[in-house]
């Protein structure tokens, strides 16, 4: 079995478990409270409810450091939680394994109230359910990197074999194959980063608490280990909670995003969402430097096909199609909408003449002619393909099914207005 489909395996029983299923929901908080100082739950009183943050610290002495903060997060998916120092994010990441108690509130996981967990069970949720990719590595330097990535498993107390062999799957997993007799000084910051990625994956817990990993790391690093996590979550998609103060990273790796501001979540939603309806001018100000076209995706600004025909009909029936339109080409399509490629005219009438019968029989195109994106797809990516080809760029889902098309004219349109 390979480390990815281990990676998506109940360990406790050894059975297979099915991909996760991304409209179920993983962790619920709500009405979350953590106020530092003495009284702290005077705070959350009405009196206190149109008070600022900095004039409750002066009023009263408490620092309130998370305000009524309520939000799900979906099984599988990168939530990421943004903001500014002294926002609330890395107190909210905490409060979420109880590393520091809540005042008040839920946070359910699985749909167990974690407040409500005895010292015991809260070991075990810590030991089995999740882990947690701290800033500045975490990384015993008296220990091998190979013994780093196994100290969660030598902590459950799995034998030496099994945990060093499981880790050094891992190491290889995140790149480090080679590396596992080195010590931490040894290896650079994003190997150091990599490691302590290996550390948390391979007690292969169900969610996965990243608190701004990769911000002590210089650019170019952290750009490569932003890519490695993309990638790593398509394989191995696990819950992910990502903290970070940086837009650009949290655009790039959250499936949604929450950005918070003196306790509080001001805004959550997809990044398309953010970035084109912004809640207030804070959230404004923080996208003000994004380039749109990098975010929005090609289910933005596609078009539904003008002409498409089933793969049954004949080419003569497509050529017909065409001059009475005053088109050059049409989308083919089989019984279940998926599509085969595209037809112009030119292929249609040589189809003819050589007797062929059904659109189904001819030998499509190559890619550059009809070239295939998701959704997501951003709008920036689809520039080199229009320049490939005459015919709109073709929209389709995971099974191929088409979805839309983008016309050039769509797209040069959207590239003008987000400039």
């Amino acid at each position: 079995m390979s480390l990815d489909n281990k990676l998506s395996r109940n360990e406790n029983n050894g059975t297979e478990v099915s991909s996760p299923d991304m409209n179920e929901i993983c962790i619920s908080v709500n009405a979350l409270w953590k106020v530092f100082g003495n009284n702290p739950k005077q705070v959350m009183t009405p009196a206190y409810a149109d008070m600022t943050k900095a004039e409750i610290q002066e009023s009263v002495g408490c620092v309130v450091a998370l305000r009524d903060v309520s939000f799900d997060v979906l099984r599988g998916e990168t939530f990421v939680v943004m903001g500014l120092s002294g926002s609330g994010k890395s107190t909210l990441i905490r409060c979420l394994i109880r590393l520091i108690e809540p005042t008040a509130g839920e946070i359910r996981i699985d749909d167990e109230n974690i407040l409500e967990f005895s010292d015991r069970e809260l070991t075990e949720f810590r030991r089995h359910k999740s882990a947690m990719v701290f800033q500045h590595f975490g990384l015993l330097p008296h220990r091998t990197i190979l013994d780093n990535a196994a100290w969660g498993l030598e902590v459950q107390g799995i034998n030496k074999k099994e945990r060093r062999d499981r880790a050094r799957e891992v190491l290889e997993l995140v790149g480090l194959k080679g590396w596992e007799d080195a010590y931490t000084t040894e290896l650079s910051g994003g190997m150091q980063q990599r490691a302590g990625l290996a550390r948390a994956l391979t007690v292969n817990p169900d969610i996965l608490l990243m608190d701004e990993p990769f911000s002590a790391l210089d650019p170019l690093i952290r750009r490569e280990m932003q890519d490695e996590l993309v990638n790593l979550q398509q394989r191995i998609q696990k819950t992910i909670i990502f903290i970070t103060h940086d837009l650009d990273e949290a655009l790039k790796l959250g499936s949604r995003i929450a950005i918070m501001r003196d306790g509080k979540i001001i805004q959550l939603g997809v990044p398309e969402d953010i970035v084109e309806n912004p809640a207030d001018e804070y959230v404004q100000e923080f996208i003000r430097d994004v380039s749109r076209t990098k975010i929005l995706g090609a289910g933005s600004i596609m078009q539904e096909p003008e002409y498409t025909m089933s793969g049954s009909q004949g080419p003569d029936t497509a050529l017909q199609v065409m001059q009475s339109n005053d088109v050059r080409y049409v989308f083919v399509l089989d019984s279940v909408s998926n599509l085969m490629g595209v037809v112009t005219m030119d292929q249609a009438a040589s189809a003819a003449q050589r007797g062929v019968t059904s659109l189904q029989d001819l030998d499509y195109p190559n890619f550059s002619l009809c070239p295939r994106v998701s959704t997501n797809t951003p709008i920036d990516d689809l520039i080199p393909l229009a320049a490939e080809t005459e015919c709109p760029i073709s929209v389709v889902d995971d099974e191929g099914r088409l979805l839309g098309v983008i016309p050039r004219t769509a797209l040069l349109s959207s590239l003008a207005k987000h400039q």
